[in-house]
């Protein structure tokens, strides 16, 4: 099963260092996502899941005021069995059972350079949007405007020593 996970640049530097991702918490293409997004087909269903993760790296980022301000999540392949829909969390959301190896990363997607400011004032709009504030809801869904960058697996090295 495919499975988004958030994280940061720091997560990436993390996970580099430890070998493995600790989230209790992926997107996945879930039934309850399926269900929302009927006309959806498999790669619109597939980047749908990776914008909520992208969404939930926002709140990663907000948690960690250190962190540099772009998106990071992580595309692995989990078995089935590692990962139930956690509805409770969010439509696209699935519980993990055990830590995600390395070896099940098959990329990162990073938000780029230009990115950064509109990923700032996101940040500081989300409890505002959280709220209901319509003004900072446009500012989180604008940032989504920013396409993720693709890295393969064996580039995360090399992004990390980049950036951080």
């Amino acid at each position: 099963m495919r499975v988004y996970l958030a994280t940061t640049m720091s997560g990436l530097a993390d996970l580099l260092d430890i070998g493995a991702v600790d989230a209790s918490v992926g997107y996945a293409v879930t039934p309850a996502l399926r269900e929302w997004y009927v006309e959806g087909d498999a790669e619109e269903l597939e980047y749908a899941a990776m914008t909520v993760a992208a969404r939930a790296s926002l709140r990663l980022l907000a948690d960690d005021a250190a962190a540099k301000p772009r998106r990071a999540v992580l595309a692995t392949e989990v078995p089935d069995s590692s990962a139930r829909p956690a509805v409770d969390v969010e439509r696209a959301a699935v519980r993990l059972t055990v830590p995600t190896p390395m070896s099940m990363v098959v990329s990162a997607h990073v938000d780029d350079d230009a990115a950064e400011e509109d990923v700032r004032r996101a940040i500081a709009a989300l409890d505002r949007a959280d709220a209901g504030d319509e003004d900072a809801k446009l500012l989180v869904d604008g940032v989504e405007d920013h396409e993720l960058a693709w890295y393969a697996a064996q580039e995360i090295g090399p992004l990390v020593e980049l950036e951080v």
